[in-house]
């Protein structure tokens, strides 16, 4: 069940965000499919299409995401709660070293793990944007 959002509140997502995916920090303008609300808690589990519930994401990880919640972490076994953007700060969970993205706590080796964002097509394409400067902005 799609429902589209009301264009003020898109636009305000996609300006907060600095037209950049909040989960891996691709630009919009670097990648061919376009950038997407995500509902961070999904409107199957009750998640309302407000701003604080709006993360501006890059195609490939919403598609990854999907309506999930949790995923596993992989060092303890344990279901642990994904990156929530509007509650979290991106640099306690995650550092770039280069083109990868360094999950630091179970949130972000939870996060990185679903959204696969060290699969090794998304660490070239960022090493790429890098030798450019336009990875991250």
């Amino acid at each position: 069940m799609s429902k589209r959002l009301p264009v003020k509140l898109r636009a305000h997502v996609r300006q907060r965000a600095g037209r950049c995916c909040e989960y891996c920090l691709i630009h919009e303008d670097d990648v061919s499919l376009s950038h997407q609300p995500d509902h961070i808690v999904a409107r199957k589990h009750r998640g309302q299409s407000q701003a604080d519930n709006l993360a501006w994401a890059c195609y490939v990880c919403n598609q990854l995401k999907g309506s999930d919640l949790s995923s596993i972490d992989l060092e303890t076994g344990r279901i642990v709660r994904l990156f929530n953007f509007r509650k979290d700060r991106w640099s306690r969970h995650f550092q770039l070293d280069g083109a990868k993205i360094l999950p630091l706590t179970a949130v972000g080796r939870a996060t990185e793990h679903l959204l696969q964002l060290n699969e090794p097509k998304a660490v070239t394409a960022r090493q790429d944007l890098i030798q450019y400067g336009r990875y991250p902005r």
